[in-house]
């Protein structure tokens, strides 16, 4: 029988993937992950997504053991692995899943070019996205600079229908040598992420459940709760999309089929506005084809001369969620505990950073890479360029988050800020969003004494307004 190995990247799952359904149609299967610490470096160097990664594999190993197949994991350069197993198993030919991070599209072409020369077929599928970037572009053949353009465009597209979980597959059954996952060296060396433990289930199972959870709990109330970050309306499904422990595929479609099969029970406006989330994520890959250098440099060009002006010391304050405002501080200890952050709060941190402190967006994009479980290179610097003003469709300059009325928008009763901020949980509503604010009587009975137990503001709001409004002119001047 055709021997083919089937290299796993970001798809670590058995629904829905097109490069192992099609070998196990073909022939006998051999299953590998390869981590190049170097190749990632880019991509994936975060601890928390490591971390990820780590269990991921774990869950994959198991699942492919249920159906009688090993996965072989290797480590080191991608090329030199994959020329190692084809000649101890005499493969016939290498299948794998598509990435569009512009270092690892060229490394994939020169790779694909130098294999064919040892196997007779080296094919890549779209696995993990909906569509393949290249080939989304506008009536002039130049890609979109407007999400809304984008999303009209894409919604006209036809996504594949997923693929089952493929049966009766021919295993290679002959042993080869492998590593263990923890040889692969992906856990840090502190200990700060074994709490994620509390938080997650990395893999195939953990996705799925997740996403049940949410079709049960949250998707209806999708457009009327998702800001609100203690409403558990999202669908925190973003760190199995990054490593592909489900398929978007999959989840596309099971959205859209519940407002045919449920009409009664799911609002079509909450099913569009979560889809819209799953084509803001394509929408970011859109742009790093493009615009490869969007990770470190403004898609603007005129905003490399930006005034930063913050500090080291309010760096590490805003990091460990110390700036003394609340919805702030919540989301950054939220971060630093779970890995992950609520989306609205997400944009008032980073807001936060680049207009409060005028710290630069490529800092705070650092922290999120090292800290965030579902760090993705593509969203996370569209993300940030979309706060600081500097991207092709970004927020208007002069929009300045004031955290106290965010707060009290989405966060009124203080349930949000009270979970994780514990030292000034016992303030009443009507001052959790600005405790600076309350009677001093209040505060003796909460137990809060500001500047001891809970810092003071770092930056007055109305001064940092006027600061960031005339840093933004010196470079709108410019432009």
């Amino acid at each position: 029988m055709k021997k083919i190995i089937v290299w796993f990247r970001k798809d670590l799952r058995l629904h829905d993937n097109p490069a192992l359904w099609n070998a196990a149609q073909q022939g006998m299967v051999i299953p590998v992950y390869i981590w190049s610490e170097e190749e990632e470096r880019e991509y994936a160097t975060s601890e928390a997504a490591r971390w990820w990664l780590h269990h991921s594999l774990i869950a994959l190993e198991k699942k492919l053991k249920t159906h009688g197949w090993t996965l072989i994991l290797r480590k080191g350069s991608s090329f030199a692995q994959l020329t190692s197993i084809i000649k101890q198993t005499q493969a016939d030919a290498i299948f794998f899943g598509e990435r569009y991070e512009p270092s690892i599209i060229r490394r994939d072409r020169t790779i694909t070019s130098d294999l064919l020369s040892q196997v007779s077929e080296v094919r890549s599928f779209s696995s993990n996205l909906l569509f393949t970037p290249m080939d989304l572009l506008n009536q002039k053949n130049e890609p979109y600079k407007v999400f809304t353009s984008f999303w009209k465009r894409a919604i006209r597209e036809l996504v594949s229908r997923p693929l089952p979980i493929p049966v009766n597959i021919a295993p290679y059954a002959k042993p080869i040598s492998s590593l263990q996952v923890e040889e692969l060296g992906l856990l840090p060396t502190k200990t700060w992420h074994e709490k994620f433990h509390k938080h997650w289930k990395p893999g195939e199972e953990g996705a799925i459940a997740r996403w049940e959870q949410f079709v049960e709990k949250g998707l209806n109330y999708y457009v009327e709760k998702s800001d609100i970050p203690s409403a558990l309306a999202v669908s925190l499904l973003s760190p199995h999309l990054v490593w592909g422990d489900i398929s978007v595929r999959s989840v596309w479609y099971s959205a859209k089929r519940l407002t045919d099969e449920e009409p009664e029970k799911y609002m079509n406006s909450s099913i569009d506005a979560f889809l819209r989330q799953l084509i803001w994520r394509e929408f970011a890959y859109h742009q790093l084809i493009h615009y490869p250098t969007m990770i470190h440099d403004p898609l603007r060009e005129k905003f490399k001369l930006f005034p930063w002006q913050g500090t080291e010391e309010e760096m590490k304050k805003w990091q460990k969620g110390m700036t003394g405002y609340p919805l702030v501080d919540a989301g950054m200890r939220e971060l630093w505990e779970t890995g992950a952050l609520h989306n609205r709060v997400r944009m008032v941190v980073s807001s936060f950073l680049v207009k409060h402190l005028l710290i630069s967006w490529v800092d705070g994009s650092k922290w999120f890479q090292e800290t965030l479980v579902d760090f993705d290179a593509a969203s996370n610097a569209m993300g940030w360029q979309w706060v600081a003003g500097s991207g092709i469709d970004a927020a208007p300059y002069f929009r300045i988050f004031n955290p106290i009325i965010q707060s009290q928008k989405f966060d009124a009763d203080g349930q949000y800020i009270r979970k994780w901020l514990p030292e000034i949980a016992n303030i009443p509503s009507k001052y959790i969003h600005e405790p600076w604010k309350a009677p001093a009587h209040i505060l003796l009975e909460a137990g809060v004494v500001l500047g001891k137990t809970y810092p003071l503001p770092i930056i007055d709001h109305s001064f940092a307004r006027i600061r960031a409004l005339e840093a933004y002119k010196e470079v709108k001047n410019e432009m």
